[in-house]
């Protein structure tokens, strides 16, 4: 078989670059490939709407990868786990509401369910700031700023680029990224109780799995958090290897923004 190395990189460049000019305006940006960033890209994805996901890493995933302690199996509850079989993932019951999965299989599908429903990942790209317009009398999140994560972790300057999007969902987990950015650079207040980031507490699995969900919400206008996101910006407690509620943060955040996009 004849093979070109100029075709093999015209092909590449090619598909890349049409992924992303597919992406200048989207109807959702998802920032974070943990397993509730996945499962909101999938969900919107199927439903129709112009969706990518964006990772710092290379690899998608997030802590579920590792498991406990590299002990690599997860735990559900049985109202998460439909979230699982849906997309193919064996699970296992273990005793009565708590579910085991491999979390290599577990990570690994969310991501090419993902894919195949239509939604873009880009990893390797940071989100580095936001976009800020007055919209209705006062500030909506319109957009995200993106570089090449090998760019800053080189401490290159280079400038980035700027992708336009309807809503954004923070779901960067325990660190609030995008989040912490936007209330450092600017004169506003979140939707939280002091108008701040409130910050995470210590384990406490059982309210925090209830939290994720409930603080999946819209915190400023046109960014939502979610998954460990929403409990860290809530003031909410750490959960552990338990990843029922990350997923059923995605599946609420999908719902919610999928109900405002449709009007």
């Amino acid at each position: 078989m004849s093979l070109d190395e100029r075709t093999i990189t015209e092909a590449i460049v090619d598909e890349y670059f049409a992924k992303f000019k597919s992406s200048l305006d989207l109807d959702v940006a998802i920032v974070g490939g943990g397993p509730s960033g996945l499962t909101a890209a999938r969900l919107l994805a199927k439903d129709g709407f112009n969706v990518a996901l964006f990772e710092r890493k290379l690899s998608l995933g997030g802590g579920m990868w590792g498991g406990g302690m590299t002990y690599n199996v997860i735990v559900v509850q049985e109202e998460s786990a439909h979230l699982l079989t849906d997309v193919g993932v064996p699970v296992k019951r273990y005793k009565e509401n708590y579910f085991t999965a491999d979390a290599v299989a577990a990570t690994t599908t969310l991501a090419s369910a993902a894919c195949l429903a239509g939604a873009k990942v880009f990893n390797c790209m940071s989100v580095e700031d936001v976009v800020l317009r007055e919209v209705g009398g006062g500030k909506r999140v319109t957009g995200i700023v993106i570089n090449s994560s090998p760019v800053e972790i080189a401490g290159l300057h280079v400038d980035p680029v700027v992708l336009g999007c309807k809503y954004l969902v923070e779901a960067t987990g325990h660190a609030v990224e995008v989040l912490h950015t936007l209330v450092r650079k600017n004169d506003v207040k979140l939707n939280t109780p002091s108008g701040g980031i409130e910050g995470e507490q210590s384990m406490w699995a059982e309210v925090a799995e209830a939290n994720t969900v409930t603080n999946t919400r819209e915190i400023f206008p046109g960014l939502y958090v979610a998954g460990m996101a929403a409990n860290a910006s809530f003031g909410s407690y750490r959960m552990g290897p338990i990843f029922g509620g990350m997923l059923l943060s995605g599946e609420k955040v999908a719902a919610d923004i999928a109900a405002k996009l449709r009007g």
